[in-house]
């Protein structure tokens, strides 16, 4: 199936989870999820689905001043 992960197409297995989709994808920790603009807790990576068309974000941190 296809998802955009940051904008980007990508795609992950039928019924892939979070927990699937960061595993393949490898992002840098420390990091947010969102699946079609709602936040998802980390509690619920390895539980929630992605659909064909979702749109994954992970968002990271920015410090400074």
């Amino acid at each position: 199936m296809q998802i955009l992960f940051n904008n980007q197409a990508t795609a992950l297995p039928e019924g892939a989870t979070i927990a699937v989709a960061l595993a393949q994808l490898q992002p840098r920790p420390p990091f947010a999820v969102a699946v079609n603009t709602e936040f998802v807790p980390k509690g619920q990576y390895d539980s929630r689905q992605l659909q064909a068309g979702d749109k994954l974000e992970v968002i990271s941190p920015v410090t400074g001043g």
